[in-house]
């Protein structure tokens, strides 16, 4: 590597790395990238939502786990919510260390589903 002064006029350097497409080769890139349609579609096609009971079938599966189990994880929803709701517990004394997302949020979350538009969290005039 050289360092030039400013105001030297120097011809421009090659660079001994490979170009981009190479590279892509070198690597096994079977597709080209996508077109502007294939990223319209994608973002305007509509997601498999799955329904609650899907989602407390899930959340009983991984409550059975011998993982989850052995981690101290329990996985809920959240009935106000219908959120899932991840607990990280002692498995000695059964107490909850974290809680994600917090009973503050859970919370909030309910708050904001339940009220109009005006005065979301703070119910104070100035």
């Amino acid at each position: 590597m050289t360092i030039d002064t400013i105001g030297t006029s120097t011809t421009a350097r090659t660079v001994d790395r490979p170009a981009a497409s190479e590279t892509a080769a070198s690597q096994g890139a079977a597709r080209a990238p996508a077109t502007a349609v294939e990223t319209a579609a994608a973002v305007t096609a509509s997601a498999n939502v799955p329904t609650l009971d899907q989602v407390k079938n899930a959340v009983s599966q991984l409550n059975k786990s011998s993982q989850a189990k052995s981690q101290g994880l329990e996985f809920s929803v959240d009935n106000d919510t219908k959120r899932t709701v991840v607990k990280v517990v002692d498995s000695g004394t059964g107490e909850v260390l974290r809680q994600i997302p917090s009973p503050e949020a859970l919370e909030i979350a309910k708050s904001l589903e339940s009220k109009s538009s005006t005065g979301l969290l703070i119910q104070q005039t100035a």
